[in-house]
């Protein structure tokens, strides 16, 4: 074994000191490489030295500076077939002796050839080689390839080390060339399109059954293109959406069992009209999984891709759901039901189910449809009968606006109809009155409780499904709050005693800002209950009560036993009548802080439909400490939301009907820009993705406590909340209009009530 001296070695690291310090005094690794090169061949005594670098979009590896002009540029598949490609791909560097050794170059993997083509026309023949990958935190930028040593002799254990740290030092040189970041998800927090806070938070929550990238589009509204140009700028390879009508799975994966592809979070696809594989895979980092698909490729032409977890299950068809373990796309159910069209029945055999409850293909369209409603955040499914032979439509309810989804032949509507209620433990012959049920399941491993309610129709059974989705508070900043109402919330919450009320109609996510608030409080000095219908979040910590009126076990008996159980915090789901709203009154005075909700369009109306209810004004005044109205307008999807300068009209508009508060809450000059819908296959080409909250605070004062003592009406009480600070959800609506969350169409709905 060659042995380097002291004197060897510290004569390399001076020679490699000046080498680098060109390097980094370069812009790039092009401008410094003439000037070095010569210096690199006399680093390690070599006849050549080629750097490939890495192309994000392309699938070679490509020798961007190399010595001698024979040959211009070389193109490297990242495979196992050529000495640069395998090194690129098993990221792991090899030392050969002779490279025409096929022997040698078959103990390092099977499929390893060296490539002589590019050598047949000149005088030049590579013998021995030392390649090594370059890499920047563990992701492959590059591969260094030093080729025959000078004296004649191989390449050495010595050499090998100095070259890695030459290679690590290029490493670092082409992250800041290529534009690298640290990590799959930095590009989210350089870009502020998530707080570090909450990432760290999901990043907490993580697991093998919920990838961090589901939480950060179900929690965080990270969208999927803003998703993969962050793994685009780590990984340093394309990114592939689920894009159905572009990609579609490559022939070789009939040859594979779909468990091990799904297992491995690897889908093999195909474009139309190519041969090429497109090998989908949601780490490009781990070699283990790469070699052991590449292999299954062999010699196809095939690409690296980085995707997201559940884009390459729903391209597999195999994402769990409701117990079955495999799902199929809409379309490919739809197609596998009109092939059976031949079994339909006579139309008058009324009572019999043209198909059977349990036909597979049934059930994993049921299924399929539980799954892309909550792929689509949608708050309701509705199956809505056609007339005879025209099929059912299935409509969800997406960021509050209806939109059609499928339609189910007629031949399997009643059997559709037939397995939810099934699901649902609900009287399958009964189709006549209507029925109430529910049932639980678990979709991508997360828990999904469906609410259903089955109406007779002209047409036959309609069903509604109410999609609770369970599980853990959003965090109190997501709420969306401006910033005087976060501050006066927050000091709110700091009271011991009194109630605060979370007002507006159903499906305004009074629930979810209640559990917000109630996240604020949740620490180990707080004994917290809560009474709820239904209980659809979940905090540890919490004693949470789950209503049941038919067995008498109302939120007002509820709200009694509590009292018996010394709570610092109560929670009661509604207000619904006199006798809750007297009790929680008179539990706030005694001590307790309550928080509830009613149905009623604003904050001022609150106070007076309480005060109807026959409640003590006096009691109440002394009890109350704010009032949250709000509503859910849909926001504008963050992928392809378009600025414009605002025109004179829109900018009276807004000044308008915000009133004279906006002398002192803003400004509008010619510069004042908002935004607009464009539409984009993220959001559907809607232009809209998600939902926030509109919202109007009243905080009690002693001016607000004197005029609910004298009985004082509406207008009165919003005239002083208005002067107390409160601004009206309109107000608010326009501050989210000129932040770029909503655009005109949005506000004007708020503004129409």
């Amino acid at each position: 074994m060659i042995k380097a001296t002291e004197k060897d070695t510290q004569q390399f690291y001076s020679r490699l000191t000046k080498i680098l310090s060109k390097i980094h005094q370069a812009k790039s690794f092009a401008d410094a490489y003439p000037l070095v090169e010569k210096a690199i061949l006399s680093l390690f005594n070599a006849q050549r030295v080629t750097v490939y670098q890495r192309n994000r979009s392309n699938k070679d590896i490509v020798s961007r500076f190399k010595t001698g002009d024979d040959v211009k540029e070389i193109r490297v598949p990242i495979t196992a077939s050529s000495v640069a490609g395998y090194t690129a791909l098993s990221k792991e560097p090899v030392i050969i002796r002779n490279v025409r050794d096929n022997a040698e170059l078959e103990k390092i993997h099977p499929a390893l050839r060296f490539n002589s083509s590019f050598e047949q026309n000149i005088e030049f023949k590579s013998r021995s080689m030392l390649v090594l990958p370059i890499l920047h935190n563990d992701v492959l930028l590059g591969v260094l390839q030093i080729i025959n040593r000078q004296d004649g002799k191989h390449f050495s254990a010595v050499d090998l080390k100095r070259a890695k740290q030459f290679a690590e030092l290029l490493g670092q040189k082409f992250r800041y060339d290529f534009g690298c970041t640290e990590g799959p998800f930095e590009y989210l927090l350089e870009h502020k399109l998530i707080e570090e806070k909450v990432f760290r938070q999901l990043e907490k929550k993580a697991d093998d059954r919920t990838p961090l990238t589901r939480l950060l589009r179900e929690h965080a509204r990270i969208s999927a293109t803003q998703l993969g140009q962050s793994l685009e700028c780590f990984y340093q390879v394309p990114f592939i959406a689920y894009n159905p009508e572009k990609y579609f799975l490559h022939p070789l994966c009939e040859q594979i069992k779909k468990a091990y592809l799904k297992n491995s979070d690897i889908a093999l696809l195909a474009e139309q009209n190519s041969e090429s594989v497109i090998i989908l895979i949601d780490d490009p980092n781990d070699t283990k999984r790469l070699m052991e698909i590449k292999n299954v490729v062999g010699q196809h032409d095939s690409q690296i891709c980085v995707g997201l977890i559940d884009d390459i299950h729903q391209y597999l068809g195999v994402v769990s759901t409701g117990g079955q373990s495999e799902g199929a796309n809409l379309s490919t159910l739809l197609d596998e039901l009109d092939e059976t069209a031949d079994l339909d029945l006579d139309d008058t055999a009324s009572d019999t189910e043209d198909v059977s409850e349990e036909d597979s293909t049934v059930v994993r369209l049921v299924n399929r449809v539980l799954l892309d409603a909550k792929r689509l955040r949608a708050s309701d499914v509705h199956v809505e009968p056609g007339k005879g032979r025209t099929p059912t439509t299935v409509r969800m309810r997406i960021d509050g606006v209806c939109q059609e989804i499928i339609q189910i032949p007629a031949s399997h509507a009643k059997a559709a109809v037939s397995r939810i209620k099934i699901m649902s433990r609900l009287d399958i012959a009964e189709k006549r009155l209507p029925q109430d049920g529910k049932f639980a399941v678990r979709l991508q491993g997360q828990p999904l409780e469906v609410r259903v309610a089955t109406i007779p129709t002209v047409n036959g059974e309609g069903v509604v499904m109410r999609l609770l989705q369970s599980g853990e508070p959003v965090a109190f900043d997501q709420l969306n709050l401006s910033k005087r109402n976060q501050k006066e919330v927050q000091e709110l919450l700091e009271h011991p005693h009194g109630i605060l009320l979370v007002v507006g109609p159903t499906g305004s996510g009074k629930t979810t800002t209640l559990h917000a608030l109630l996240a604020q409080l949740n620490t180990q000095e707080k004994k917290i209950w809560t009474a709820e219908d239904p209980v659809e979040i979940t905090q540890p910590g919490l004693q949470q009560v789950q209503i049941q009126p038919k067995t008498g076990f109302t939120f007002a008996a509820a709200l009694r036993s509590f009292l018996r159980a010394d709570p610092d915090i109560i929670l009661i789901g509604e207000m619904r009548d006199q006798e809750t709203a007297h009790a929680a009154v008179e539990a706030s005075l005694t001590g307790h802080l309550v928080l509830s909700t009613l149905h009623t369009n604003s904050a001022p109306e609150t106070i007076t439909r309480l005060l109807d209810l026959g409640i003590d004004p006096v009691s109440f005044s002394d009890a109350l400490l704010g009032i949250l109205a709000q509503r859910l307008v849909r926001t504008l999807c963050p992928s392809c939301r378009k600025p414009y300068r605002a025109s004179d009209d829109e900018k009276a508009f807004l000044l308008r009907r915000y009133g004279p508060e906006a002398e002192k809450d803003f400004k509008l000059t010619e510069k004042t820009r908002l935004y607009k819908a464009e539409g984009c296959e993220e959001c559907n080409h809607t232009g809209y993705r998600g939902r926030t909250g509109i919202h109007e605070l009243l905080v009690s004062t002693p001016e607000l406590r004197e005029k609910i003592y004298h009985g004082a009406n509406i207008g009165e009480i919003r005239e002083q909340a208005m002067s107390d600070g409160m601004r009206s959800l309109l107000q608010d609506g326009i501050y989210k209009v000129l932040k770029g969350d909503i655009d005109f169409q949005q506000l004007r709905r708020v503004a129409a009530e």
